[in-house]
Formats: structure tokens, sequence, C-alpha cells
């Protein structure tokens, strides 16, 4: 690949006739770096669609082509990516449910809106492969007529269908008031019973590890239970029935079921397998008690889960922020914490919690400044970014507490370009606050070129339409084609310059 070519596809700033050029001289990889322009008229569309018919849906998908520009006898991926998004008409449908290539009914099963004569045509598709991506989006009348299909995978697709009703994903949980499935892909492909193994040497087999059937469809019954589990629509008195299921993530899944009953709750909270704790950490609808119970558990991933809660009561964060790797993530119970309590945390002598309060960057100012004076660098650290702080204050920071804290201090959007270019100038190689400040908004010149000196902020630096014209020119030889890459595309380079490096 071209990579001046590639960053030019990608350069806001390239005019009109020198798109035109491009588009023309594209190959595959430029081509798909040109699809994810904005600005494309409607003849450079054509164009890549005609050379390149895989970027027709991602041109399809951000509307930048239209029917009119598409022969489906001539490009059937294009006409296919516009059914996907619902902007090709009703008879491409029904031409492609009896297109000879499996592959194109596949594609055509997963459209939404189609015609109900070619919802009923896929229907009764001779692939099963047609009829099971069908299921996995069909709307919910056509689920239910699914639900009865003779073949298992059918039936597992339809679990997956959050349109699927409830009463039906209940009766696929249960296997009450179906008639039994008569296939499967594994009996399908070998005489059962059979296990595949999950080192198997054939390299044409295309059965996944753990496959099974005894004619019962093993393997695949159970990836239906899994998927019924996890789609929202099932019946929480369904899913429950599986709180004591031998399988872990069986029961995990069961845990993640918004709306359970108490008991169910406290009766995973006590769960032997810590996946299963976990996951009923972050159930939205558990309460206080079964919190307390997951603020005390021994394993972390537990506890992380607990803290990011969205109605976890900030008094059990004594309990959880010196146990927790918060970094600077803004927990959920910190963001809707009052202004008083907001004050309360912020005064703690734990500065576990005085650290995820500073993670928040709506703070008061009393509390903001408080914080920025704060002695652990913890806490200096997540307060740094904040946008209310005066160049004085983070000049301050930056004296006080030196490297610890000086990425943090560059990422603040407040930072003083003054400030980013005695950072940038004095800090050694390979520091991370070199490749934040090369992508800063307020970075001035000379911090920029600064940062061309450290290998991994100098691409960053290429692409940051402040760095002087004569060090983006001079960047398009460099040795790092990622780094030319980067210096085609921005915005600052002169139109002469990209001319001179066109067909």
């Amino acid at each position: 690949m071209n990579a001046v070519q590639a960053g030019l596809a990608a350069n806001p700033s390239l005019p009109p006739e020198l798109l035109d050029r491009l588009t023309e001289a594209a190959d595959e990889e430029i081509a798909w770096k040109l699809a994810h322009r904005s600005d494309l008229a409607a003849a450079q569309v054509s164009a890549l669609v005609t050379r390149f018919p895989e970027t027709a849906v991602l041109l399809a998908h951000e509307g930048m082509l239209t029917a009119e520009q598409v022969d489906p006898a001539l490009l059937p991926e294009a006409a296919l990516a516009l059914l996907d998004t619902g902007a090709g008409p009703g008879e491409w449908a029904r031409r492609f449910a009896g297109d000879t290539d499996v592959r194109r009914r596949v594609r055509l099963a997963a459209c939404p809106g189609l015609p109900p004569d070619v919802v009923e045509t896929l229907v009764e598709d001779p692939d099963v492969e047609v009829v099971v991506e069908l299921a996995l989006w069909a709307p919910a009348d056509v689920t239910v007529r699914l639900a009865r299909h003779p073949h298992a995978d059918v039936r597992s697709a339809v679990a997956n269908n959050e349109a699927t009703p409830a009463e039906v994903l209940e009766a696929l949980l249960t296997a009450q008031g179906l008639p039994p499935a008569l296939h499967c892909s594994v009996c399908d492909r070998e005489p059962i019973p059979f296990v595949h193994p999950p080192a198997c040497a054939r390299t044409d087999c295309e059965l996944p590890p753990g496959a099974a059937c005894d004619g019962s469809h093993g393997s695949t019954v159970f990836r239906m239970r899994e998927r019924a589990l996890r789609n929202p629509a099932v019946p929480v008195d369904a899913a429950a029935r599986f709180a004591g299921d031998p399988v872990w993530w069986i029961r995990a899944h069961v845990a993640e079921r918004p709306g359970l009953p108490p008991e169910v709750c406290r009766l995973l909270a006590e769960d032997p397998a810590p996946g299963v704790r976990s996951a009923l950490a972050g159930n939205p609808s558990i309460d206080e008690e079964v919190m307390r119970t997951l603020a005390a558990d021994t394993d972390p991933s537990v506890r992380r889960e607990l803290a990011h809660h969205p109605h976890l009561p900030t008094a059990l964060l004594g309990a959880l922020a010196g146990r927790i790797k918060a970094g600077t993530a803004l927990l959920p119970c910190i963001a809707r914490a009052s202004v008083q309590d907001v004050a309360r945390l912020a005064a703690s002598p734990d500065p576990a919690i005085r650290m995820l309060v500073a993670a928040r960057r709506d703070l008061p100012a009393g509390v903001r400044d408080m914080l920025a004076g704060d002695p652990d660098a913890k806490v200096l650290k997540n307060i740094a970014p904040h946008p209310g702080l005066t160049g004085t204050q983070l000049r301050t920071l930056v004296e006080q507490h030196g490297e610890r804290v000086t990425a943090q201090v560059a990422a603040n959007p407040g930072a003083p370009p003054g400030l980013l270019a005695d950072l940038a100038t004095r800090l050694p190689r390979g520091r991370k606050a070199l490749r934040v400040i090369a992508q800063h908004p307020a970075a001035p010149a000379g911090a920029l070129e600064a940062c061309l000196g450290d290998r991994r902020a100098r691409v960053v630096a290429a692409r940051h339409p402040r760095l002087p014209v004569r060090s983006i020119v001079g960047l398009l030889a460099d040795d790092d084609q990622e780094v030319v890459e980067a210096a085609a595309a921005n915005p600052s380079l002169p139109v002469e310059e990209m001319e001179k490096r066109l067909p």
C-alpha cells in the first residue's frame, strides 16, 4: 500500500479534483479508506463500487450509495447492501430469494423489512443456513412458526432473536409444547453418537469444538438454552428455574437477568463460582442486602463489577474503594452523588475514596481545588485533567510532583500552550506525556516538533494540524510508513504537496 496515498485518502482537505484522481488510481486498501469519507460525489461512489463491490456495504450504511446507482445483475453485493439498509426495492429482494448462490440468500435473510412473500420463500428455503439466518432477525410472527422448525439450529437462532415472544422463549427453554427437533448441524454431518474432539485434525471439518449429538442434539440444545437465557425477553420466572443448573455459566446468565426474585439473588450471591457472583454484581435490580454480601466478596472481579453498579449506595464505597482497581474510571455512584455527598466523600481520610471523587469532571470549585492540593499522588492523577483547573494550578502540580502527574496535566483540556511546550521540551523520550501532548488541540508548534523526537509520539504529532508545514512535508519521507500516512492525512498539508504525490 502506498502510505502517502493512504493518508491522502483520509485527508479532509483533499480537493475534489484530487479526490477524483485518487479514486481512479486506488487499489483495494485505498478504496476502503476512501469509502469512509463523507464528501464523496455520486460519480466517485459509483466508481468505487464498480471497481470494488465490497465497499458497497460501507457506502450503503453511510448513506452514500443509492438504488439508482446500482444494477443488481451487475453489482449484487451492492444491491444486497442497500436491501440491508432498507433502501433497496422489493423486486430486488424477490430476485435474490431465488438466487442460486446460497451466500446471497443468507445475506438477504438478514435484511430488515422484507416483503411477506419473500419471507415465505426464505422460510421454505432448502438450505438450513438460510433459515437459520432468517430466524435470527425475523419479526415475532415468523419466530413463532420457526420455533417449531424440525432443525434444532433454527430453533437456537429463534432463541437468540429479541423479537421472539416471551412464551416462545419459555417453550424453547423447557422443551414443553413443541414437537421434538429432528436434525442438528452435528447429525446432519456425522453418524451418531458423535462428539467432536477439541483437537480435530480434519481440515474440512466445520463443527465447533465440543459439538455433540446422540440423537437429542445435545450441544445445539445447550446453545439454544444459553441464548434464550441471555435474551432480555425471556420471562424472569423461566430464567430463575436455572439458578441451580450444574453448569456455572448457565447460572451466570441467570444472574444477569434483571427482576430476579430476592431469594434467587441471595442464593446466587453465595454461588461457589466467581463468574456467577460477578454477573450478579452487575445486575441492576439487586437490593442493598445482596450488595453488602458482594462487597465483602473475596474475588476481585466481583468487587470490581459491584463498584460499577448503577445503584451502589455511597455508604458501601468504604468497603470497596481500597480493594478495587478503578483507575481513572468514574463510578456511577460518584457520578450521581449529590453536592453534599461529593463534599463529604472528598473529605474522607481514605485516599482511595478521594481518588474516586477526583475522577468526576463537574466538581464544585471548592472541592476541585481542595483535591488539587491533596498529598496523595493517586488523587492528583485523577484531578489533574479536571477542566476547571487554572494554568497556575497545573504548573504547581508539575513542579511539586513531577513525572507522576505530567501525563494527566498534559491531558487537561485547559492546559496552556506555554505549559505544554515546557513539558514537551524537557521530558525525556518514551514518556506517555509526550503522546498526550502530541494530540492536545492547544499544543503549539514548538511542542509538537519536540514530540517528533519520540518514536511513539511522532505518529500522533504527524496528524496534528498545528504542526509546521515544513515538518509535515518532511515526514512524508519518513522511514516509518505509519508516520508517512499520518502526515499525508494532516489537513494542513499544502494542496501543491498533495498534487505532487498523486498519479
